[in-house]
């Protein structure tokens, strides 16, 4: 069995020998791109060559981008560690060709790849395809053999991708695995399609229209390639699982959470393991990559999920401080793919400890507090959103780990009472405001960023 270092390997490896360049991941924190948070796609670091402003250096290229979402639109944090995909941290591996080959070479490597390289079965891939891409469907069953009975066609816009209002976008083909009648779901485009059954490992975007001002649309002059495939996804499918908690790299960070902690993996605190693995990735690239935790921005985000962690290691019993003491452990499994774990180890492992000093003396008393509210509640009740705003405002709690912290009581919070508070404390402290014009764009810019999420590129 490949472990999920060889699978990652193995696609770059095999774009290289395809005449792509192999490129190192662009950092989390996009150099290029303002409108972004974090780097959630492989194309981030390709923007401006997919835009026309710069020429690229190769007319291919391969990567392995590391992506983070854990804010606006894109928010999974609720869910890490309860389900079995959903993560803070993930990696897209990606293909790209710059006005160099087009679909049919795009279909044609992936095919390859995936039967020949990855020996999937065949008979238990099928594909989407953009309802009017003709030329896709003709081509996969061309280069495939696929039956029209494996090609679904999808209207809506799940199928076709834009970089915004107006530049490049197009048709988009996405590549299912059909995991067995034995677990729930439907296809895509049937009304169970969000069912585990049938998983998409990878989508191929075919960039072929620009998007005009006026609103019409028009053939690009060089077509290109973006594709994206999650590592965590291909990996638990050719480790023979369903969930991308039971890789390699997964279970052996979540084996170093059990034993600093003492904690079995396989009783009541599972989840709080599969939390903490996470976390300790997205946490650990962060901060190599230059994100620091503060109240305000990037930073702030990076301090939530630190502290979402925390919590679940202090559910666990744990007194000391304990998310450090991991970081060998994921640089033993992460480092070679990605060395700045190993050059920032000093400041990952400093900035953890100390976080996690900080957090414990205002932990307990928010708890305490916490207990005191929830004690007025009845299961299935919401705790007031001025009382989970307090949490957050004076005990560092942030809504993440309140509302975990309520789940396991069965309650939920009012995060529309939380909302108008936080926009309450917002007025006031501009009103207030002192510091610079910049300063305060970049602060309302996170406000709006926060609301709103942000573009999403594939």
């Amino acid at each position: 069995m490949s472990t999920v270092n060889e699978i990652r390997s193995k696609f770059l490896d095999f774009f290289e020998k395809n005449g792509h360049q192999k490129m190192a991941s662009g950092s989390l924190v996009p150099l290029n791109d303002p409108s972004l948070m974090f780097a959630n796609a492989g194309m981030n670091q390709f923007k401006n060559i997919f835009t026309g402003v710069e020429t690229p250096k190769h007319l291919r290229a391969t990567t392995s981008q590391k992506c983070v979402r854990a804010g606006g639109k894109h928010n999974d944090l609720d869910n890490v560690g309860y389900t079995a995909r959903h993560h803070t941290f993930f990696e897209m591996l990606g293909n790209f060709s710059f006005g160099d080959y087009f679909k049919e070479e795009a279909i044609y490597l992936a095919w390859e790849l995936l039967t020949k390289e990855y020996c999937l079965d065949k008979d238990k891939l099928l594909i989407t395809v953009y309802h009017t891409d003709d030329e896709a469907a003709n081509l996969w069953k061309k280069i495939a053999g696929l039956s029209d009975d494996k090609i679904i066609r999808i209207a809506t816009n799940d199928n076709f991708w834009s970089m915004g209002d107006t530049g490049p976008c197009g048709p988009c083909s996405e590549i299912f695995y059909d995991h067995g009648d034995h677990i729930w779901g439907g296809p895509p485009g049937s009304k169970d399609e969000d069912g585990d059954r049938f998983i998409e490992i990878w989508n191929l975007v075919f960039m072929q229209y620009d998007n005009q001002t006026s609103g019409s649309r028009v053939d690009l002059p060089k077509p290109s390639i973006d594709t994206g495939m999650g590592l965590e996804r291909l990996s638990a499918l050719l480790q023979g699982s369903h969930d991308n908690y039971e890789t390699d790299t997964m279970r052996a960070l979540i084996a170093a959470s059990a034993e600093f902690s003492g904690v079995d993996i396989k009783g009541s605190h599972n989840v709080s393991h599969r939390v903490i693995a996470d976390h300790l990735r997205s946490v650990s690239f962060l901060i190599a990559d230059g994100v620091l935790p503060s109240n305000e921005g990037r930073g702030y985000v990076l301090r939530r999920i630190m502290r979402r962690a925390m919590r679940h290691i202090e559910m666990m019993g744990v007194k000391d401080p304990m998310m450090y003491k991991l970081l060998p452990s994921l640089i033993t499994q992460m480092g070679q793919a990605f060395p700045e774990l190993v050059r920032a180890r000093a400041l990952i492992s400093e900035t953890m400890k100390l976080e996690e000093t900080r957090f414990k003396k205002t932990l307990d008393k928010g708890l305490r507090i916490l207990d005191e509210e929830t004690a007025k509640l009845n299961e299935g009740d919401a705790l007031k959103g001025d009382v989970a705003f307090k949490l957050y405002d004076t005990y560092g709690f942030p809504l993440d780990l309140t509302i975990d912290a309520l789940r396991e009581r069965k309650m939920t919070v009012d995060k529309d009472g939380f909302n108008v508070a936080m926009d309450e404390q917002r007025a006031k402290a501009r009103a207030n405001w002192s510091g610079s014009g910049s300063a305060a764009e970049e602060t309302i810019w996170f406000d709006i960023r926060e609301k709103t999420g942000s573009t999403e590129f594939l």
